[in-house]
């Protein structure tokens, strides 16, 4: 049986907030206009848009908990391996970025008919953000 897990969840908390910011640049600013076109919102209407933006705000609650869960989630992987360092931190990411999330997203291409591309930013956005992440919860843990 593995040893109790010691958990720095200010640590967790700024990595949770960090994701967010990842996401939100990345979405934003880097590539917003992609993503709006790759997604097809921006064909919509000032009305669907609108409804989009109110639905965001509640959206944006419930992320900030999914963020939340994946930062102490990983909190215990960077325990488990001893990351301790930023590189460390990059390493882990990057390998349950390819076992997990890049995998298994790749269904959205295969089976649902979205674009490579969409799949290319949204998986990479999971790499940026499990990478600052890991990296955080490493050097603070």
């Amino acid at each position: 049986m593995a040893p109790p897990v010691d958990i720095n969840y200010w640590a967790v908390l700024v990595a949770a907030a960090a994701a967010m910011a990842v996401g939100f640049l990345w979405y934003g600013p880097l590539f917003g206009k992609q993503w709006m076109k790759l997604t097809g919102i921006d064909k919509l209407s000032k009305k669907e848009v609108a409804q989009m933006k109110e639905k965001g705000k509640k959206s944006m609650g419930v992320t900030f908990i999914t963020s939340l869960v994946m930062s102490y989630i990983l909190a215990h992987f960077v325990d488990y391996v001893q990351a301790g360092t930023i590189m460390d931190g990059i390493i882990l990411a990057f390998w349950l970025w390819i076992g997990f999330f890049a995998t298994t997203q790749l269904g959205v291409v295969l089976w649902e008919n979205k674009p490579l591309k969409l799949y290319l930013m949204n998986t990479s956005h999971y790499l940026v953000s499990l990478a600052v992440m890991a990296s955080i919860l490493a050097v603070w843990a």
